[in-house]
């Protein structure tokens, strides 16, 4: 502890007494300073013990000792040593009458002990108390030091830092995500101050801000190196941190920013294992993947997993989506396996997991923003999702992937599940301008073939197509004889020169039929 004025009234060699503010000898000292001035005060920096004899001093004044002592008590000045013996050879009393009126602890100095020695004293137990914070400084960081090395992840390093600053400490991902929190009870403390956080990660690493609650102090510190911001630790506690406790919270913010560097280089070995693992299970070979897959991927590839490909202007986009997969992976204690390829991602992850949902999420926070006209452009990410798959089917599934992908461009969408191909109808899939001029293309000539008068050819083939074929059914829908029906097709055939015979003129038909403009009577 800093030197205080009960310290220096307890030090048996100074033989100070305390003449005024006896419940305030607590306070603690910065410094000893002498001074003669009328007003030291401009000065002061406050937290000092001011010593004085009075030689330019009327001591024995109420009105001016009243506003002298005022002046040093809102100064902040820790206290008034007081020499006796030299001006005064007692402590006048007006001026004990203004200490204990201003609240400021007054002590007698009595001729035998020199000025000097109180500032010796001062600074005796400020060097003392600073080595004791270096000290103390020095073993949290050998101790916080020893926790990062075990391996076993942040919680013991936070548990130790929370124990020597006296409060509690929670460890922020670069979304601003906990990650970790000790005790236990701070993580919904720590929750509390996403925002700020994410306040923090705008500015350029190094960077520190103090947020104050009602209940505690908390300073938050961002971790990474260069301009990136890649976590951040907040420390809570009751007061403002000393000489030790910003020992223990600078080694930790070296360390988590070491462990956040090097599980950056291992993530980019482990991307490059994982594109390698993704080639072997496109070119069929599972087996082979998952030897070299072992168990960083292994586990993956054990139960059902989804693939999706995401694609986005910028790669820093598919960023934040890897970021937000994998951060909901690690907390959930999923495996994830995602390969960047500039502004593509093609991820492996489990069917059904948190990651899945993250992904999710993201794509309906998207589409949730303000209504936009659907185009490929104003979707930040576009993402294609597979149905479950295997590692023997991983090839079929980028497939679906690349389908579900194509078809989000197309409608706008953020995301598209291949389920949603599979399971509903084909025409949604060719509703869009270049079927649709093909369509009119194809059957513009029966339209005006029929705008001229000459017959229902556009409703004839309908009807044709509708019952497969059938002349009978098809010309008693229509209302007409069947032979009627027949030189119908036969003018079909003839206007489209394409034969009805033909099972993809057939198919190409009534497509058309299904989405073509027909035109409007003029």
């Amino acid at each position: 502890m800093p030197p205080t004025l009960a310290s220096l009234v307890q030090h048996s060699a100074l033989k100070l007494t305390v003449r005024a503010g006896a419940d305030r000898l607590g306070t603690p000292v910065r410094w000893a300073h002498a001074s003669e001035l009328a007003d030291p005060v401009p000065y002061m920096e406050g937290g000092e013990l001011l010593l004085v004899t009075a030689t330019n001093l009327d001591a024995e004044d109420p009105e001016a000792m009243r506003r002298y002592v005022r002046r040093l008590a809102d100064a902040g000045v820790a206290g008034l040593g007081f020499a006796v013996g030299v001006t005064y050879d007692d402590v006048p009393q007006p001026l004990v009458d203004a200490a204990e009126e201003a609240g400021l602890p007054l002590l007698e100095v009595p001729r035998r002990t020199p000025f000097l020695a109180i500032a010796k004293a001062v600074s005796s137990e400020i060097a003392a108390d600073q080595y004791r914070a270096v000290t103390a400084g020095f073993e949290a960081q050998r101790e916080l030091t020893r926790a990062a090395l075990a391996g076993d992840g942040p919680d013991e390093l936070l548990t130790r830092l929370a124990a020597h600053v006296d409060g509690w400490a929670a460890l922020y991902d670069a979304s601003g995500a906990v990650l970790a929190a000790a005790p236990d009870w701070a993580a919904r403390r720590a929750a509390r101050l996403t925002p700020d956080v994410e306040r923090l990660r705008e500015r350029p690493a190094p960077a520190s801000v103090v947020v104050g609650g009602t209940d505690d102090r908390v300073e938050l510190q961002s971790l990474g190196t260069g301009r990136r911001v890649r976590g951040a630790l907040a420390v809570g506690t009751g007061a403002a941190l000393g000489t030790a406790e910003r020992y223990a919270v600078h080694s930790a913010v070296a360390l988590l920013t070491l462990t956040t560097a090097r599980s950056r280089s291992l993530q980019g070995a482990e991307q490059r294992l994982g594109a390698a693992v993704l080639r072997m299970l496109l070119a069929g070979q599972p087996d082979h993947a998952r030897a070299v897959a072992g168990d960083l991927y292994g586990g993956l590839l054990d139960a059902p997993f989804r693939l999706l490909i995401a694609e986005a202007a910028e790669p820093s986009t598919t960023a934040q989506l890897t970021e937000a997969m994998e951060t909901a992976a690690a907390r959930s204690g999923e495996t994830l396996l995602a390969v960047p390829e500039g502004a593509r991602l093609v991820v492996l992850a489990a069917d059904g997991g948190a990651a899945v949902a993250a992904c999710t999420a993201y794509a309906e926070a998207q589409e949730e923003a303000p209504p936009r006209e659907p185009s490929a452009e104003d979707a930040e990410v576009v993402v294609g999702l597979s149905a479950p798959a295997g590692p023997i089917a991983v090839s079929a599934a980028y497939k679906q992937a690349e389908q579900a992908l194509s078809v989000a461009r197309r409608r706008g969408r953020a995301l598209v599940e291949h389920e949603e191909l599979a399971a509903g109808s084909v025409l949604p899939l060719l509703a869009d301008d270049a079927v649709r001029a093909f369509a009119d293309g194809m059957l513009r000539a029966l339209y005006e073939h029929d705008a001229k008068g000459r017959g229902d050819l556009v409703a004839s083939l309908r009807a044709w197509l509708a019952h497969h074929g059938q002349w009978d059914a098809a010309a008693a829908d229509l209302g007409v004889h069947r032979h009627t029906l027949r030189y119908r097709m036969r003018r079909v055939e003839e206007i489209l020169g394409r034969s009805l015979d033909d099972p993809d003129v057939r198919m190409e038909l009534w497509l058309a039929l299904k989405v073509a403009n027909p035109p409007t009577a003029s």
